[in-house]
């Protein structure tokens, strides 16, 4: 008997299904010689600081260094108090996991063929104190022929030595930096919880920069002269290179020009740019695409995309590639049939060349654990508007990366009136290729740009202008001349998208060349990861969505502030780290030597932030409205009595508004708050109340007539 381990009851269903396994038991599936059971994401993770027989948040504890790490069931907050205790679900689980591999003789992995796949049956597998033989299933799409193949090509356990340690590596650190970072911080703040991570607290550092510098940035005005023209029956326009400050200088400038009343072309420079197709979507670039054009979270992309796994449209999302290794290539013109059985897909595969597709796709180098996202052979359906919507852009995708190039003329004419520059800017298609696929023609985005490394556009404009043509010497006549007043533009405040580019480029932005070179492409956290930093900033109240833009709180700011200088919020270390579990996988560097550097930092970061002065939020005396003898505790959730027999608690955020100190102190001596705004009921619709402190000592909302 074998067992097999998936990560998800679904992946279990279709693995059984193609074994034959198909007698259900509890929490498993069993036949033809298998058991087929599941982990259920993280069964196992590392324990809390009280398993270590440490509770609270004692200064003299710091750094805490496990040694070793103990494994424990996942842990779940206690209700109503304050702890942790093991996840019944998973305890369950795990008793059905153990006692179908004390019936098997052998195990096959079949968690996801990832990182964090490899560690949580790697983490169950030890806790479980398991030494039976393990073989790994590595697969990238959940098609019967793909579980086929995967079964045929079973590799030893041991060949994943590598990719377990960088997993564990990375689990430990986060650990070791993110508790001692938490408690350090929150002791140095008189208890106040502040959470902080390896990865989120650069993260955080990143929209807090941004958000700043947005809101300090000075408008200022200028001016510039444009000049409209009409020649061989088009009309186009010429912009001043020069920008004035000085509204009379320009106006002065505009007057000159318009008795002049002629420009002359001073240089003409024309020339074809090949615009490479894109290559295929790899997860954090599908992200940042359907966040631009659908407005999708990163979170809500990588669950669409999973649950378009799960169904088996499309292969494996979690990647970190846009290539596929040359032996998948015989199978993409079946791809292109599937979609070919469908109307909305056929007007775009007739503009594709069969028999010559573009092979700029295939580079085994480049593929990591797996290839970039591709669609699979079985036809969708059944599916949401938003899977739909996914589904389409990685077909297109597909599609465009099969297509030849396309081909623009660009051209940059230089104008002269008096000593004055002024430019103009065009271009046409000469060939579509990868354009025809869904017609556009322009991207404003120009989302192509950041393919590939040998990807060159040479910054084509964006805007299709047809232009007659010139040469030196000749003379246009100027038809009108206008003065524009603009102002200058702050720093875009970050969406989903630019965050996950800043992330995913975060080497890039290193002063130091060399170190540039090193880890340019490295960025902070992985594919698999990035979405859930952002929700675990957003689920911490640090960062809010405030529009399509993120956008910190108060909170967020104030840990910003607090760190900023430190070590924790360095995006540059953390790059390097994303660098040193890329060479532990590879077996490049020990991991045992990558947890001794993390060590290091982390007993320098525990004793920066113990150090920091951090000043108390002015916080009146207030009396308990209940017993009416003791003085309330503020802290950053809730207010309440520190009396137990009383227990009289207000939560301070009430419909996704956080009461201020101003509010409390009003609700508890004048029995009511000032007006609130922007509440939000359930139904999503925002409305405005005062809150009111009955007699019984309970709140109620009072609504304003208007």
């Amino acid at each position: 008997m074998k067992a097999i381990i998936a990560e998800k009851p679904s992946v279990a269903r279709e693995i059984a299904q193609l074994l034959n396994a198909n007698e259900r038991k509890d929490c498993y599936l069993e036949g033809n010689g298998y058991c087929v059971t599941w982990a259920l994401g993280h069964l196992v993770s590392l324990g809390m600081p009280e398993d270590h027989g440490i509770r609270g948040f004692d200064k003299a504890s710091l750094p805490i260094f496990p040694d070793p790490f103990l494994l424990i069931p996942r842990p779940i907050k206690k209700q109503n108090q304050k702890g942790y205790q093991p996840d019944p679900s998973a305890l369950k689980q795990l008793k059905i996991i153990e006692n179908i591999i004390n019936r098997c003789d052998s195990i096959i992995v079949a968690t996801d063929a990832g990182r964090e796949g490899e560690l949580i049956f790697r983490y169950i597998y030890h806790y479980l104190k398991c030494n039976k033989p393990f073989e790994r299933l590595w697969i990238s799409s959940l098609t019967e022929k793909a579980i086929q193949d995967g079964f045929k090509k079973l590799q030893p356990g041991s060949v994943f030595d590598g990719l377990y340690m960088a997993a564990k590596a990375r689990s430990e650190a986060d650990w070791l930096v993110g508790i001692n970072a938490t408690q350090a911080l929150s002791i140095a703040a008189n208890q106040d919880v502040y959470s902080l991570g390896r990865v989120q607290t650069p993260t955080l550092a990143l929209i807090c920069k941004r958000f700043e510098d947005h809101q300090n940035f000075k408008q200022k005005k200028y001016f510039q002269i444009q000049l409209k023209h009409r020649k061989e029956y088009l009309d186009f326009t010429s912009q001043s290179a020069q920008q004035w400050e000085d509204k009379k200088q320009a106006e002065q400038i505009l007057r000159s020009i318009e008795r002049e009343g002629r420009a002359t072309v001073e240089n003409v420079s024309i020339q074809t740019v090949k615009e490479q197709s894109p290559l295929l979507y790899d997860l954090t670039e599908l992200q940042k695409e359907a966040n631009r054009k659908l407005g999708l979270s990163a979170d809500e992309v990588l669950q669409t995309a999973q649950s378009l796994y799960e169904k088996r449209f499309i292969t494996y999302p979690r990647t970190g590639s846009k290539y596929i290794p040359k032996d998948l290539w015989s199978e993409i013109p079946e791809l292109v049939r599937i979609l070919n059985t469908t109307d909305q897909f056929k007007p775009a595969i007739s503009t594709l060349k069969f028999g010559n597709f573009n092979k700029r796709m295939v580079n085994d180098l480049k593929v990591t654990d797996h290839h970039g996202l591709l669609i699979t052979t079985k036809i969708p359906s059944a599916l949401t508007a938003t899977e739909k919507a996914i589904y389409d852009m990685i077909a297109y995708r597909l599609l465009e990366s099969l297509s030849e190039h396309c081909s623009k003329q660009v051209s940059h004419i230089t104008l002269k009136v008096h000593h004055y520059e002024f430019n103009i800017k065009g271009s046409k298609i000469l060939t579509k290729g990868w354009r025809a696929i869904k017609g556009i023609l322009s991207d404003h985005n120009n989302n192509n740009k950041n393919n590939d490394s040998t990807s060159n556009n040479h910054n084509v404009e964006e805007t299709l202008i047809d232009l007659p043509e010139m040469k030196i010497g000749d003379e246009l006549k100027i038809s009108q001349a206008v003065l524009h007043e603009k102002t200058t533009k702050p720093p875009k405040l970050y969406n989903e998208a630019d965050l996950l580019s800043a992330m995913e480029n975060a080497g890039r932005s290193l002063e130091d060349k060399d170190q540039q070179k090193a880890i340019s492409n490295i960025g902070i956290g992985t594919p698999a990861t990035r979405a859930s930093i952002i929700e675990t900033l957003l689920g911490r109240n640090y960062i809010i969505r405030k529009s399509k833009a993120l956008v910190p709180t108060e909170k967020g700011l104030k840990v910003y502030h607090l760190v900023k200088e430190q070590k924790i919020a360095n995006v540059q270390m953390t790059a390097e780290w994303e660098m040193a579990l890329d060479k532990i996988e590879k077996g490049e560097l020990n991991s045992k030597e990558f947890i001794t550097n993390i060590k290091n930092y982390t007993s320098e970061i525990t004793k920066e932030l113990l150090s920091l002065a951090i000043p108390q939020e002015s916080i009146p005396a207030l009396k308990c409205p209940k017993c009416q003898h003791h003085n309330l505790i503020v802290k950053e959730k809730i207010v309440k009595c520190p009396d137990e027999q009383c227990n009289w608690l207000q939560f301070r955020t009430v419909c996704g508004v956080q009461l201020s100190i101003e509010q409390i102190t009003s609700l508890i001596n004048n029995k009511r708050t000032p007006l609130i705004k922007n509440m939000k009921a359930k139904n999503g619709k925002k409305f405005s109340a005062y809150i009111v402190l009955k007699d019984d000592h309970k709140t109620i909302f009072e609504f304003p007539n208007y």
